[in-house]
């Protein structure tokens, strides 16, 4: 059969995902279509709208069957007009499209009906519902009529909102025609759920209850939306629940078109609101649902072409719709700006890592191709659908694949799910914070394995394969473990967690590098006094991101909640690095000699040390000032990530240069840190003047009144790394690392004073 979807959404790339999957497509053409439908089939450059370009088309191509995904074709009587051409399509006609064309409409025939809704007034005239609504209790809802695509239902918490919000709608006409009229209804208190069921005008079949998320932010804070994001089962429609909305919405609706001789084929949506007094209907829709098409379609095990096909030929039966067990869960990536004016064109990546979570599919929304980029082209970018055997399962899946997807100004909803883990545990069912902090850093973490690891994540300790240092003659073991330190309180008050994760890692990998071993897996510490899933999992994230920057295994690591160690808010970070490298091959100092040169490379700020001190400086400003001498936020200076050095070291060995010793300069700063790489008999020299120290340690000098000496036994002063080599490797160091500055020398030690002078 040859089928057509009209529609560019991520409702119709689902459709037309799963309408590919039926043995009886033969081709499957998609108008307009986005970037994601043209990998399934055609992409026809004919807007939804354009009804009568559709019927030209159908009729051209000899299509059997078009499914039609957005509410403004049905509306606008695109069934009727294929219907006069001979032509089948999936949808209501337009007089039984108003169910959702006309709220006004569909308030009137739920009333008459008695299908149970909130009580409602319908207006024309600004001044009279202005009036009505000076009159009644809030919160209250306003809607406007028409079609607002998902935005125009205005739920206001006071009466002032309630009147700007008329206004908007009705003076202002902010949805246009939409607001000729409007409906003020009675704020209801409850569970939201959607119900959507086929109907082939006489018989009903319920698919899965879903849950969607209109608002645009967590919390179901700031305005509403097209959806972002949903799950289902929902777990507030039970079975019974299911069979009530049937019994009391669905199937009256569906016998009070048909009694008007209008009668309803395609999917019906009902949007409810589950009150102790059963379902109330918030609103109709006459099509599959955005986001729940997303969310539904991967647990139906029934071939949907099938469904549609007898809903059009009036044959539909319960025995056609069967369900996969398990759960499924989406989350839409919205473009910066959803759901008011949004930038488009930015560059979409991450897809290939997103596809290799398992049980995902990516479906694109806004989104279109250019030569091998793909590009946003929309407020709703792509919705990330995952299903596993539950809910955990599917959100875990869903939240890590969209963790590997990126684009400017990209933003997603993070609580999708929460309430159903809520009442989970309110039933008795332990989902802990520590669990979901593992769920959400699970595939951020998966992503930094090589082939030698054997067990990672979720096993009771790390497997590594040794095998993988091949021919290695000799291998030794390189092993160093550290903190973050008090750079943790301001990560926590700028609520800026990622960094801190490329903190430890980078500070760990230098540790073990200036011995000679370069890295094979990482472990983290995180604790706190409460655990918060979002923090850790961010901390994690970004120790995941600095393993794989550097080739890195993150095998495993540990979690702690323990209030009465940790003050509330604090968190303590620790990770450990293991490396290796060639027995002949460590680098310890031990041929430093006289006359060799020391060579700096910058460091990226404070690195992980000094803090203390820095956060006592500044203890007067708050981490958002911006100091004239930074020319960017103080908090943000002092958050820099740590560097690694591992990239510019292993430049060197390339090149065939020796490098005698290294030291990074971490907690004691120059006069502890060099004399750990020193021979007996030699100091070291360093010219102050050889580099320029950055701006942010000059402040903490004068802020603090700190002496010169003791900046230097505290801080790196913006060296973080130095290379003792032999004069004769120092020139083409230099040349391979520009930024490499000459910054001392090696000189004989008289056997008492100092090990490190300062010139």
């Amino acid at each position: 059969m040859r089928i057509l979807v009209v529609g560019s959404g991520g409702r119709e790339h689902a459709l037309a995902w799963k309408l590919a999957q039926s043995p009886r497509v033969e081709r499957l053409y998609i108008a307009p279509g986005n970037g994601g439908t043209a990998l399934l089939g055609e992409n026809v450059p004919i807007e939804a709208s354009d009804i009568p370009g559709l019927v030209a088309f159908a009729r051209h191509e000899g299509i059997d069957l078009t499914v039609v995904g957005p509410e403004a074709p049905l509306v606008a009587g695109l069934v009727d007009a294929f219907a006069a051409s001979g032509l089948r399509a999936f949808g209501p006609s337009a007089a039984a499209a108003r169910l959702e064309g006309s709220k006004a409409f569909a308030k009137r025939f739920m009333q008459e009906e008695g299908i149970p809704t909130a009580p409602a007034e319908i207006f024309s005239s600004y001044e009279a519902a202005r009036a009505y609504l000076q009159e009644q209790p809030v919160p209250i809802v306003v809607k406007a009529s028409g079609l607002a695509a998902g935005k125009g239902v205005l739920v206001c918490p006071t009466r002032e909102e309630a009147e700007e919000a008329l206004h908007r709608i009705m003076v202002q006409r902010a949805f246009g025609p939409a607001g000729d009229e409007v409906v003020i209804e009675a704020f209801l208190e409850g569970k939201e759920a959607s119900l959507l069921a086929f109907s082939d005008g006489l018989t009903v079949v319920p698919l899965l209850p879903a849950r969607d998320y209109k608002r645009v932010a967590d919390g179901d804070r700031g305005p509403n939306t097209g959806g972002m994001g949903g799950y289902a089962p929902s777990i507030h429609l039970t079975p019974q629940g299911v069979e009530e909305a049937l019994r009391r919405v669905l199937q009256p609706a569906v016998d009070g078109m048909r009694r008007r001789g209008t009668p309803y084929v395609g999917v019906l949506y009902a949007g409810l609101m589950l009150t102790p007094q059963g379902p109330f209907v918030l609103e109709f829709n006459c099509r599959f649902g955005d986001p729940e098409t997303q969310v539904l379609l991967p647990l139906l095990e029934s071939d949907l072409l099938e469904i549609l096909l007898a809903c059009v030929e009036g044959r539909l039966s319960h025995d056609l719709v069967r369900w996969r067990a398990g759960a499924s869960a989406t989350v839409v990536l919205a473009a910066e700006g959803y759901p008011g004016p949004v930038r488009t064109g930015d560059e979409i990546s991450g897809l290939e890592e997103a596809a290799r979570v398992p049980e995902t599919v990516v479906f694109h929304a806004g989104t279109r191709r250019e030569g091998t980029s793909l590009r946003t082209a929309g407020g709703r970018v792509l919705a990330v659908t995952a299903t596993g055997p539950d809910l955990e399962t599917a959100l875990e899946r869903a939240y890590g694949a969209a963790g590997c997807i990126r684009f400017a100004g990209m933003h997603y909803r993070r609580d999708i799910g929460a309430e159903a883990r809520s009442a989970y545990r309110a039933a008795g069912v332990d989902i802990d914070a520590g669990n979901r902090a593992v769920a959400l850093m699970r595939e951020a973490v998966r992503r930094t394995y090589t082939p030698a690891v054997l067990a990672g994540i979720g096993a009771f300790g790390g497997l590594f394969d040794l095998g993988a240092l091949g021919q290695a003659r000799a291998p030794v073991l390189v092993a160093s473990t550290d903190g973050v330190g008090t750079k943790t309180l301001i990560a926590a008050a700028m609520e800026r967690y990622e960094s801190v994760g490329h903190d430890i890692v980078n500070h760990c990998l230098n540790d073990i590098l200036v011995q000679g071993a370069r890295p094979l897996f990482f472990l983290d510490y995180v604790a706190s006094s409460r655990l918060h899933p979002e923090r850790v999992a961010a901390i994690v994230r970004g120790c995941a991101e600095a393993c794989r920057a550097i080739g890195c295994a993150l095998i495993g690591g540990e979690t702690a909640e323990m209030p009465q160690v940790y003050q509330e808010g604090a968190f303590d970070l620790v990770g450990t690095m293991v490396g290796w490298v060639e027995k002949e091959a460590i680098v310890d100092g031990r041929e430093i000699a006289p006359g060799d040169v020391c060579l700096g490379l910058p460091s990226s700020g404070l690195h992980t040390n000094g803090y203390s001190l820095a956060r006592r400086v500044f203890a007067d400003l708050s981490w958002e000032t911006v100091l004239p001498e930074l020319g960017r936020p103080l908090g943000e200076v002092l958050l820099a990530p740590h560097r690694a050095y591992l990239r510019e070291v292993e430049q060197l060995w390339a090149a065939g240069i020796r490098i005698k010793g290294m030291a990074h300069i971490t907690g004691g700063g120059f006069f502890e840190n060099l004399p750990r790489i020193l021979p007996e008999g030699v100091a070291v020299e360093i010219e102050r003047a050889a580099w320029e120290v950055p701006p942010i340690f000059r402040l903490i000098q004068e802020r603090g009144q700190v002496r010169e000496e003791e900046m230097y036994r505290v801080f790196n002063m913006g060296i973080g790394l130095v290379l003792v080599l032999a004069p004769e490797d120092a020139g083409c160091a230099q040349a391979l690392l520009p930024e490499a500055r000459a910054i001392g020398r090696v000189v004989p030690y008289p056997g008492s004073g100092p090990r490190v002078r300062l010139l």
